[in-house]
């Protein structure tokens, strides 16, 4: 698959062209799929149940998502909690 970014936006597109580029090696190359339904499904699951919760990417810090979202929260909690004891001194 070609680049579907403009002309000079080399980074645009990036993440997108990994995922399809991790899609095709890692499902779509490994065999074929009796229908168009089965295909659907195979690429919800596979993005679902493997690639969004558990694939790591340099811009998360090589974090998986939940991780990178645990992290996050847990971030956000203690920064209110102090915010709220400076508030409450």
């Amino acid at each position: 698959m070609g680049s579907v970014g403009a002309v000079g936006a080399a980074l645009d597109n990036a993440v997108a062209e990994s995922l399809f580029a991790t899609l095709q090696t890692e499902l779509l190359d490994r065999g074929s799929r009796a229908t168009r339904q089965a295909l659907t499904t195979a690429i919800f699951s596979y993005g679902e149940g493997l690639y969004n919760r558990k694939r790591r990417h340099s811009a998360r810090g090589y974090l998986s998502p939940e991780e990178y979202e645990s992290a996050a929260l847990n971030a956000k909690v203690t920064s209110e909690a102090t915010e709220s004891q400076m508030v409450a001194s």
